[in-house]
Order: structure tokens, then C-alpha cells, then sequence
């Protein structure tokens, strides 16, 4: 029987900008979106059973929760022909870390299941269920740069092959994005950093040093544990991570959260 695999690729922000508030409450957003070499394995294969099974390795996701679910049964009313699915997932995205874990793995089964299913789902088609399920999930059906824009359903590819190497941390603390947000709405003090285009041209041209120079994320103004993440940043420095222009913390190592 035919198995479909894939590899679904983890995101960074190499920058996050808050841009407005539309009127259904959504926050509207410009990020560049990096793609990264640390992927979740998927494997799906037809059953005869109608509806999907979930087989991965992090328990709390095997059921009918899970954002692929969802995909699922959003695809089976679009497209009669789709039978029973199980879905075997590797887990190697860490969880609640701002990776776009489950983003990506919803992605990546929408991608095979128009493969397995012969849907002939065009990009746009593909795209608008996607964008149905998380907001997040449509940068990550580009295995490259892109500058993310709207409640990041708006995507623009960026024409850049620049490769580098990073460390990303994910410190042993959690933070609720809506919270996050909340707070950016009460602190209308907060002035932002408008680095986006700073840093698409870093991609562009392929200058490292124009990328360290304005990495951002604006939920570091409003997170409570901000000097936790400092201290993180500044002993990556000590141990010859890349200095900013502004000589402050200037290293590839973001602070993540999940949307």
C-alpha cells in the first residue's frame, strides 16, 4: 500500500512585529519566516476504515485535537473520494517553543494528502485551507525564506539561497501567545523596531551581519521573564556569538513563541 512521506519543516522569526488590531480582534503582523533543517517525519497511508488515525510518539497528540485532524475532516467535505488515513508522527519539533510545530505538520499532511488522494489541489485551493486552520500555516508551505504580512496568511517569497547555521534555545518557561498580545495592547507605549525590510535585505545580498543586526521580537517588550531571556543571550555572546551593530544582543538565537 502506498505510504506518502514527509518531512515537516520547523520555522523561526527572524523578526515579529506587531502592525495593527483589525476590527475581529486578530492582530495583523510583519515577520520574516525562516525555514530550518529541523523537521517532524510524517507518514501517511489510505485505510480501509473511514476517518484518521494518529500514531505519534508525544501521546497528548494522538486524537482528534490535533490540527491534521482537523485538516482532515476540512479536506473530506471538499473532496468526497478521500477514504480512512493513518497518520505515523515522528515528533522532533519541540512543543510550545514557536517552531510552528504543529503549523508545519499541518502543511505537510495537506501537501500528501493531495498527493495520496490525487486531489490536484492548486496552490490557492491548498492555501485557503490552510489559512482556515491556523494562521501560521501558510508561511509553512514554503521550504524557504518569506516575509509573512497580515495575520500571516499574506506571503511573499523571498529571493534569497543564503544558508547559516544558528542555535535556537527554548528555555524551560511557556508563554500564552493571546496573553502576549494582550499585553502589547495595554503597553501602547511600546515603541517597535521596524526591522523587516532590514533583514530581507540581508537575505537578499547575503550579509549575516545586516540579519544580526536587527533580529526582533516584539513580545520581548511585554514577556515577564525578559531578563531570563537577556541572560540566555548575553552568555551566547561570551561564548563568541555574533554582536549586533548596537552591541546588544546580536546573535542567531531568537526567543520563540507559539501563535
Amino acid at each position: 500500500m502506498e505510504t506518502i512521506y514527509k518531512k515537516a519543516r520547523a520555522k523561526i522569526n527572524l523578526n515579529l512585529e506587531v502592525t495593527g488590531k483589525r476590527p475581529d480582534n486578530y492582530h495583523t503582523l510583519s515577520s520574516v519566516f525562516q525555514k530550518i533543517n529541523l523537521y517532524d517525519e510524517l507518514y501517511i497511508q489510505k485505510t480501509k476504515i473511514d476517518g484518521i488515525v494518529i500514531i505519534s510518539n508525544v501521546e497528548e497528540l494522538n486524537n482528534e485535537s490535533n490540527i491534521m485532524a482537523k485538516a482532515y475532516h476540512a479536506l473530506k467535505q471538499n473532496y468526497k473520494n478521500i477514504t480512512g488515513v493513518e497518520v505515523k508522527l515522528k515528533k522532533r519539533i519541540p512543543m510550545q517553543a514557536g517552531l510552528a510545530g504543529g503549523s508545519t505538520d499541518c502543511a505537510s499532511f495537506l501537501i500528501g494528502m493531495n498527493q495520496l488522494f490525487s486531489l490536484n489541489m492548486t496552490k490557492e485551493e491548498i492555501e485557503n485551507i490552510g489559512k482556515k486552520l491556523g494562521a501560521d500555516v501558510v508561511p509553512c508551505f514554503y521550504n524557504q525564506a518569506v516575509k509573512a504580512e497580515g495575520i500571516g496568511d499574506m506571503v511573499t517569497a523571498i529571493d534569497t539561497d543564503f544558508k547559516f547555521y544558528l542555535v535556537i534555545l527554548k528555555p524551560a518557561i511557556a508563554c500564552n501567545t493571546k496573553e502576549m498580545y494582550a499585553k502589547i495592547d495595554e503597553q501602547k507605549s511600546i515603541s517597535q523596531k521596524r526591522n523587516t525590510e532590514k533583514i530581507i535585505k540581508g537575505l537578499e545580498t547575503n550579509q549575516i551581519r545586516e540579519i544580526t543586526s536587527y533580529l526582533y521580537n516584539v513580545f520581548e517588550e511585554v514577556i515577564e521573564e525578559k531578563e531570563i531571556i537577556k541572560e540566555m543571550k548575553e552568555n551566547l555572546i561570551q561564548q563568541g556569538a555574533m554582536r549586533k551593530f548596537n552591541d546588544w544582543f546580536g546573535l542567531l538565537c531568537l526567543w520563540h513563541l507559539r501563535k
